[in-house]
């Protein structure tokens, strides 16, 4: 990984690429969803802040196990601009997201657990299946295929 000389405070998006290992055209999709930011020289060439290597590896972190980018902006958007996020700055924000992560592992856990029995059994039935119904919660409130999108006729016209 190539090293950038302390005295260097801003970055050009290929230093930031080649220090983060995100592609060129991942970390202007960042910018442009509102996950990082930069300024323009007089060249129109976008500029880096240092901080903004955390920022990367913040954001990659997040998605990697699922955390939707829409979430990341907001707590990204919690941060100082003046400094260079804190240890305690990110351990603030990943907390939150424990109960989300906690919540998924479970759903995965009953996916891996049941998914051999679903293709086996090759119904997909909406009223026992434990993957599209888990704990049968629709079946105390409906019988059948309800929950698939219903389709109505079109409307007859009136010169008919």
């Amino acid at each position: 990984m190539p090293q950038i000389p302390e005295k260097i405070h801003e970055l050009t998006v290929g230093q930031l690429s080649a220090r983060s290992g995100a592609a060129v055209s991942a970390l202007h999709f960042y910018e442009a969803k509102g996950l990082i930011s930069s300024r323009r020289t007089g060249g129109n060439q976008r500029r880096y802040d240092r901080d903004a290597l955390r920022r990367v590896a913040f954001v990659r972190a997040a998605q990697r196990v699922g955390i939707p980018l829409a979430t990341i902006r907001e707590a990204l958007a919690q941060l100082p601009e003046e400094r260079t996020p804190t240890h305690e700055d990110w351990a603030r924000l990943s907390a939150a997201w424990r109960a989300e992560l906690d919540e998924r592992i479970k759903q995965l856990g009953r996916l891996r657990d049941h998914l051999t029995d679903c293709i086996g059994c090759g119904c997909l039935s909406l009223e026992t299946c434990v993957l599209s119904n888990p704990d049968d919660v629709f079946g105390e409130q409906m019988a059948g295929s309800r929950l698939l999108p219903v389709r109505r006729p079109a409307p007859e016209s009136a010169e008919e």
